[in-house]
C-alpha cells in the first residue's frame, strides 16, 4: 500500500510539474509586464490593471507607460529576440500586421478555446484587426483595447447663423467652409492636420476614400494616382485655402486648441481622445456648440479612418494563462465602462455606448459607433509606415504649393512601389 501511495504521489508531482510549465496556478505569485502607451491609454491600463490585482492578490503588474515610438521600438526589439520580457503588449493598428505576420503573437483562439469560450460582445471591425490574413474567419491575435476612430466636427452655432445644414457631402463642406470663411473673420473655415506623414495622411484619406480613391487595388497593385485620388486631392487642396495660415505645420496640439478655442468652423479629423473634454466648461469655450459625427460621404458613403489599439500576448511570453485572463478582463465591459468614465477611453464593446451616464458625458458616443462599425482600416501591408511616409510627403508638398495635385500623386505611386518592391 505504501509502494502504491509513494507511485501515486510521483506520477501527480510529475504532472504537477508538467502543468506548471503550461499555466498559471491561481495560487502561484504572478507579475505581468505590459508594454502600454502613456496618457489616457496607460491610466486606463493601471486602472484595469489595479482592478485585476484587488480580486487575484497573487497577481501584481508592471505597467509602463510608453510614447507612441518608444512603445513600437521596445517590443517590437524584445518580440523578435524572443526574450519574453513583456507579457502583454499595446498595438496601434497600422502596426500590427507586420507583427502578426512574423508569427510574435501568441494565438488567442487556442487560448480561447482552452478556456470553453469564444470572444463576443465587440464591434466587429474592431475585433477584425486582430485576425491575421485580415479574414473574419481568420485566427485571433489580438483584442481591441481602445476603439479609436477618426470623427467630424463643425460649430453647429455658426451653421445656424448661415442657414447651413449638417453636410451630407463634402461638396456642403466646401460651401459650409466657403460661407464661414468668408465671413467670420477671426474663424478658419477649416481646419486639419497638415505635417507631412502620418498627420496629413490620417486627416487627408476620408476624402481620399469617400471620392473613391485606393492605395492598393484588391490584387495589391498601387492605384493611388486615379482619376477618383486626383478629385479628392483637388478639392483638399481648394478646401484648404480656408485653413489657417501655417496649417501645413499643424500637429494634434494645434488642432485640439482651435476646437477647444471656438476658432474653427470645421475640423476634418478629431479622435475621441482628443474631444473627451469638449463639453466641460473649464477646458472648452464652445460647449453646446460643436456637434462630433462622422465623416460625410461623397461617391462613397462616409468613410472615417479606424486606429484601434490592441493588446496581444507576446509568444514568448512566459506567462500565457495569466496574461490571457488580464486580457479578457481588462477588455471586458464592466472595465470599459469605468475606463471610459474616468479617463474617455474609447470603448471596443457595443453595449458600452448604451449606458445612459456615459451617453450624457459624451453626446457624440451614437456617431462615434456609427463610425466604428463603418469604418474603413487602413491598407493591410507590412509596408504601411513606408507607404504612408511616401504618400504623407507628396501630400504636404502639394500642399504648400511646391507641387501639383497630378505632380504629387505620381510622386507618391513611384515612390510606393518602389517600396513595395
Amino acid at each position: 500500500m505504501k509502494k502504491l501511495l509513494l507511485v501515486f504521489t510521483m506520477c501527480l508531482a510529475a504532472l504537477t510539474a508538467f502543468a506548471g510549465g503550461q499555466q498559471d496556478s491561481s495560487s502561484e505569485n504572478v507579475k505581468l509586464t505590459i508594454a502600454g502607451r502613456d496618457g489616457a491609454y496607460g491610466d486606463s491600463m493601471q486602472l484595469a490593471a489595479d482592478a485585476y490585482s484587488a480580486l487575484h492578490p497573487n497577481v501584481s503588474f508592471e505597467v509602463l507607460k510608453l510614447s507612441g515610438s518608444s512603445l513600437f521600438e521596445k517590443s517590437v526589439i524584445d518580440m523578435k529576440s524572443g526574450l519574453g520580457t513583456y507579457d502583454i503588449v499595446l498595438i496601434d493598428d497600422p502596426n500590427i500586421t507586420q507583427i502578426q505576420k512574423a508569427g510574435w503573437l501568441a494565438n488567442l483562439d487556442d487560448l480561447y478555446k482552452a478556456a470553453g469560450e469564444k470572444p463576443k460582445g465587440f464591434i466587429p471591425s474592431a475585433l477584425k484587426l486582430g485576425r491575421f490574413p485580415y479574414k473574419d474567419d481568420a485566427p485571433l491575435y489580438a483584442l481591441p483595447f481602445a476603439g479609436n476612430v477618426e470623427l467630424f466636427a463643425y460649430r453647429t452655432d455658426l451653421f445656424e447663423k448661415y442657414n447651413l445644414a449638417e453636410p451630407d457631402t463634402w461638396d456642403d463642406v466646401m460651401t459650409a467652409v466657403k460661407t464661414i470663411g468668408d465671413n467670420e473673420a477671426d474663424i478658419s473655415g477649416v481646419v486639419f492636420r497638415g505635417s507631412k506623414g502620418n498627420p496629413i495622411v490620417t486627416g487627408f484619406l476620408p476624402i481620399f476614400w469617400s471620392f473613391g480613391g485606393k492605395i492598393l487595388d484588391d490584387k495589391g497593385n498601387v492605384t493611388v494616382n486615379s482619376p477618383e485620388g486626383l478629385e479628392a486631392l483637388k478639392f483638399f487642396l481648394a478646401m484648404s485655402k480656408y485653413a489657417p495660415e501655417g496649417v501645413s505645420m499643424y500637429q494634434s496640439a494645434q488642432v485640439k486648441d482651435a476646437i477647444y478655442s471656438g476658432a474653427a468652423a470645421i475640423v476634418t479629423e478629431v479622435w475621441p481622445g482628443w474631444i473627451s473634454k469638449l463639453e466641460d466648461p473649464s477646458e472648452s469655450s464652445v460647449v453646446g456648440k460643436v456637434k462630433v459625427t462622422k465623416h460625410p460621404g461623397q461617391v462613397e458613403k462616409s468613410s472615417p479612418m479606424i486606429g484601434v489599439w490592441m493588446m496581444g500576448i507576446p509568444e514568448a511570453s512566459k506567462h500565457k494563462s495569466a496574461a490571457f485572463d488580464f486580457l479578457r478582463f481588462a477588455t471586458s465591459e464592466d472595465i470599459q465602462v469605468k475606463m471610459a468614465r474616468d479617463f474617455g477611453n474609447p470603448p471596443t464593446r457595443g453595449k458600452v455606448y448604451e449606458v445612459a451616464a456615459l451617453a450624457e458625458k459624451y453626446p457624440w458616443y451614437p456617431a462615434q459607433l456609427d463610425a466604428l462599425n463603418n469604418g474603413v482600416a487602413r491598407t493591410r501591408t507590412t509596408k504601411w509606415k513606408e507607404i504612408e511616409a511616401q504618400l504623407g510627403t507628396a501630400l504636404q508638398f502639394a500642399l504648400i504649393g511646391e507641387w501639383s495635385a497630378e505632380k504629387a500623386l505620381s510622386e507618391a505611386e513611384k515612390g510606393i512601389k518602389d517600396v513595395l518592391k
